[in-house]
C-alpha cells in the first residue's frame, strides 16, 4: 500500500454555527478572532499547539504533495498561525514542491491584507465558501457574510490570481435550498439559474455545487421534526440540478465528481485523493483519516481530543504504521472496503473498474452478473453506463439520481457482505 502523500487540518472555531451544519465546531461568537485580546484567541492558541503536538507524534512520511485546512472557518487564524501550522507538517513530512496547500475561507473573516499574509505564508489554493449571492437566502442559512462580502472576497481572490500569487481559488455554492423565513415556497429555477449566472461571473476557475443535506441535530433538522422547514419538490431540486450541468458545462466547467466542476487544469487534486480511495492523514478535533487500511476518527469535543493526543504521545505503540509500498493490485485491495470504495469511485467521473473491484474484495464473476442485474433498470434508464471494464454514473441524470443507485449497492453489499477472514477470490478472473 502506498505512503499518505496528503494531509487534512481541522481547525473548528467559527463565528457561529449555520442551520446546516453538523460537523465539530466550535462557535466563538461573532466578534471572535485570532489576534491578542479578541474573544476566542486564547482558545484558538491552546488548540494549535494542541494540534502540532498531534502532527509531532504521529508516525513519519514521505513529503506531502496536498495539504487541506478546512472547518470551521481557518481563516480565524492569523497568517502566522497557519503559516506555523505548515512549519509543522513540513518538519515532519516535508512539503513536496509543486504541493497543493488549501484554506477554507469564509468571506466575512478576512480582507485582502489577510489574504495576502495566508498566502505569503504557503497557502496557493482557497475554497472560498460564498454558498449564495442572495442575502435572504444567506440570513435563511445562518451565514454571517453578505453579498457584498463575497464580492468583494471573489475581486480580491481574482487579482490575486491574475498577479499570480495564487494558482486556484474555488467557490462554493448550495442548491435545493428550503424557503426564506417569511416565504412560503423553496426558491425556484429562476432564482437558481440567476445564482448560476453570477457564480460563473464570478470567474471562479473551480465551482463545488452541493446539495442540501439536512442533518439531525442541526436547526434546519429540528425544523424538518417540526415540519417548519419547507423544502424544494424532488422535481424542482433534479432539475436546478440538471440547470447546474447544463450552465456548467457550456461555460467551459468540466464536472468531474458529482459536486465539483472546474475549468482545465483546475480540479482539486486533495479531493480527487479522497476519491480516488488513496490514503490520507489526517488532525485535530473530529478529523478521520486513513492510513494502514483502516479509518481512524478522532475526538469530537476539545477535551476528549486533548486526552487522545495525551495517550498518543504516551503511548507510541498506538501511532498508526506508515503502510510499505507493494504491488499495486494488494495496495488497491486494502484501500478501503468494497462497498465504500463503490460508493466513492461512482462519484468520480471516471467511475469504476467494477471486475478489479470484486477480484480485490474475493469477489468473482457471478457476483458481478448479480450485481448487473439488480441494476439493470438503471442501466436501461440511462443513469448507470457500463462501458467495457469501467462502471459510471451518467452525467447529469445518472449523478443526479445518484443515491438511488447507491442506496441498491448498499442494500447488495450488506446481502452478500464481505467474505470471510482469510477467504480466497470467488474464482480467477473471469471463472463463474
Amino acid at each position: 500500500m502506498f505512503p499518505p502523500r496528503s494531509a487534512y487540518l481541522h481547525i473548528p472555531f467559527c463565528h457561529r454555527r449555520c442551520f446546516y451544519c453538523d460537523f465539530a465546531v466550535v462557535p466563538l461568537g461573532d466578534r471572535a478572532g485570532s489576534g491578542s485580546g479578541q474573544p476566542g484567541a486564547a482558545s484558538i492558541a491552546r488548540y494549535l499547539t494542541l494540534l502540532r503536538r498531534e502532527i509531532a507524534a504521529s508516525p513519519p512520511g514521505p513529503p506531502l504533495s496536498t495539504v487541506y485546512l478546512g472547518g470551521g472557518t481557518p481563516s480565524l487564524l492569523s497568517p502566522a498561525q497557519v503559516g506555523g501550522l505548515l512549519e509543522s507538517l513540513a518538519a515532519r513530512y516535508g512539503l513536496a514542491s509543486g504541493a497543493e496547500i488549501s484554506l477554507e475561507l469564509d468571506p466575512a473573516s478576512f480582507d485582502q491584507q489577510r489574504l495576502a499574509g495566508y498566502l505569503a505564508a504557503g497557502i496557493n489554493r482557497v475554497s472560498l465558501g460564498g454558498q449564495s449571492f442572495d442575502d435572504a437566502v444567506l440570513s435563511s442559512l445562518g451565514r454571517r457574510h453578505r453579498r457584498s462580502d463575497l464580492l468583494a472576497a471573489i475581486a480580491w481572490l481574482r487579482a490575486a490570481q491574475q498577479r499570480g500569487r495564487l494558482a486556484s481559488w474555488s467557490l462554493d455554492l448550495i442548491e435545493a435550498l428550503p424557503a426564506c423565513e417569511g416565504h412560503s415556497e423553496a426558491p425556484d429555477l429562476a432564482h437558481w439559474r440567476h445564482q448560476l449566472q453570477q457564480a460563473i461571473a464570478s470567474g471562479a476557475p473551480h465551482l463545488s455545487i452541493y446539495g442540501l443535506s439536512v442533518e439531525p441535530g442541526t436547526v434546519f433538522g429540528k425544523r424538518a421534526e417540526r415540519h417548519a422547514l419547507i423544502l424544494p419538490s424532488d422535481d424542482l431540486a433534479a432539475d436546478q440540478h440538471e440547470l447546474t450541468s447544463q450552465q456548467l458545462a457550456a461555460a467551459g466547467y468540466g464536472r468531474y465528481e458529482i459536486s465539483n466542476h472546474a475549468q482545465p487544469g483546475h480540479a482539486s487534486r486533495h479531493n480527487r485523493a479522497y476519491w480516488s480511495g488513496a490514503n490520507w492523514w489526517a488532525f485535530g478535533l473530529g478529523a478521520t483519516s486513513a492510513t494502514g487500511g483502516q479509518r481512524l476518527a478522532r475526538p469530537r469535543t476539545r477535551d476528549a481530543y486533548t486526552s487522545w493526543v495525551e495517550a498518543l504521545e504516551q503511548r507510541p505503540e498506538r501511532r498508526l504504521s506508515v503502510p510499505s509500498r507493494s504491488c499495486a493490485d494488494q495496495a488497491e485491495a486494502t484501500r478501503l472496503p468494497l462497498d465504500e470504495r463503490l460508493l466513492v469511485g461512482l462519484r468520480r467521473r471516471e467511475g469504476v473498474a467494477m471486475e478489479t473491484l470484486l477480484r480485490q474484495a474475493g469477489l468473482g464473476r457471478t457476483h458481478q452478473q448479480d450485481l448487473q442485474a439488480l441494476l439493470e433498470p438503471e442501466r436501461q434508464q440511462g443513469l448507470l453506463l457500463i462501458e467495457g471494464p469501467r462502471w459510471r454514473l451518467s452525467a447529469p441524470a445518472g449523478l443526479a439520481l445518484s443515491n438511488a443507485v447507491l442506496v441498491k449497492l448498499l442494500s447488495w453489499w450488506e446481502r452478500v457482505g464481505p467474505p470471510p477472514t482469510g477467504a480466497g477470490p470467488a474464482g480467477p478472473a473471469g471463472a463463474g
